[in-house]
């Protein structure tokens, strides 16, 4: 992993004025409207069944829209709900690093959101946690828990401030999916060339529960560091892991996943595909076999289109007979004989090029609504420009 010394959080400001709460989302800044709408958090609501915004350290937003859908504070669900006990810091110990150990010391609130048992999610919710003072260090805890039978859908964005400098992103986040439940939670990052971001997630996955994750960074980053934990504790209990990086010049991207299969059944993807333009990316896999009847497959490819660091690090881990696990890595460069067939059916050089860019980034990816595509396809035909 990358040294977790490269960044210390006592180094920026943990304090910061408070924001006005916003009754209506019409009410938002429209500067930050459209930095907000760059990571799938829409200010219009449209299609969307709840809000949650997060300005530095202040709560500027939060309203669920669909019955049986909890949605609020962590502070404010610390306060409604006497068993949140239960759950806060049990997947995540504030001893992991220095940066849960900041958050817990120095907390800036972070959402909390519930599927009541049974309850679906008839529109995604989305969230949105947002830096605009210039070198704070904003540390958030969320919680989320979909009870049994239920399904929650969740879009998150974190972005910063067009004039921001620097800053530092910590967020803590611990998901509980209860027997039959289903998560898709899908994590959009537009941070700045100086922005240091370090989530800490774990996820627990009862009997038949799913977590689909779909994490997207196309833009610089200062330096990123994830390495999300999922503990598939419960017979067939499923997890899938997307994730499609681009790393610009100065930029350092440390991001895997790992998925601990603990039950007969149980079964995983992570699927990771990255372009470095002259940036580092660092791409993990950890898949670990603890039972007979677990399948796993774990799939990493990596782009190489200016002098940079691609590297891929799959790992396997089977405990006993009777685990099916496999994984698939390439790093290279764009396939000369790729281009030269596009070529020789009416594309210029660039155009090729744009092209096979484009497939290999490909974010039509499972549980995201159509609206986001369309913005997510937007912001991909845009980086290929930039790479050209």
């Amino acid at each position: 992993m990358l040294n977790e010394l490269d960044v210390n959080p006592q180094d920026f400001e943990s304090d910061a004025a408070d924001h006005c709460y916003l009754d209506d989302l019409s009410q938002v800044d429209e500067t930050d409207a459209e930095q907000f709408l760059n990571v799938g958090v829409d200010t219009g609501a449209d299609g969307r069944g709840g809000t949650f915004i997060q300005k530095d350290r202040s709560v500027v937003h939060c309203k669920s829209c669909q019955d049986g859908i909890e949605m609020m504070s962590i502070s404010q669900a610390a306060e409604t709900h006497g068993w949140l006990g239960e759950y806060l810091w049990k997947n995540v110990s504030p001893d992991t690093d220095k940066f849960t150990s900041r958050a817990r010391e120095k907390p800036h609130e972070g959402y909390f959101i519930r599927a009541l048992p049974g309850a679906k999610c008839e529109h995604p919710l989305q969230s949105c946690l947002y830096i605009s003072k210039d070198h704070f260090s904003q540390h958030v805890h969320n919680l989320v828990i979909a009870e049994e039978g239920s399904e929650l859908h969740i879009i998150t964005g974190c972005a910063t401030s067009p004039h921001l400098v620097s800053g530092l992103h910590v967020g803590v986040s611990e998901f509980y999916i209860k027997k039959g439940a289903r998560l898709t939670f899908t994590m959009i990052h537009d941070w700045g060339e100086k922005v240091f971001v370090r989530p800490r997630t774990v996820t627990r996955v009862e009997e038949g529960g799913v977590i689909v994750s779909n994490y997207i960074s196309l833009k610089p980053v200062g330096s990123l560091q994830m390495f999300p934990t999922t503990h598939l504790m419960g017979k067939d209990a499923v997890a899938r892991f997307n994730s499609v990086l681009v790393a610009s010049e100065g930029s350092h991207l440390d991001v895997g996943s790992r998925v601990i299969l603990n039950a007969p059944g149980a079964r995983a993807e992570i699927i990771s595909r990255g372009i470095t333009l002259g940036g580092t990316i660092i791409a993990r896999g950890n898949l670990i076999g603890k039972v007979a009847g677990v399948k796993a497959h774990l799939e990493c490819k990596g782009l190489i289109l200016n002098d940079g660091l691609m590297q891929a690090i799959p790992e396997l881990s089977g405990h006993v007979p009777g685990v099916e696990m496999s994984h698939e890595a390439a790093v290279g460069k764009i396939d000369q004989r790729e281009i030269e067939y596009l070529m020789a059916r009416g594309l210029d050089e660039d155009e090729a090029v744009s092209t096979i860019v484009r497939g290999f980034l490909n974010v039509d990816i499972e549980g995201l609504p159509a609206n986001l595509q369309k913005r997510l396809d937007k912001a991909v035909s845009e980086t290929q420009k930039d790479m050209m």
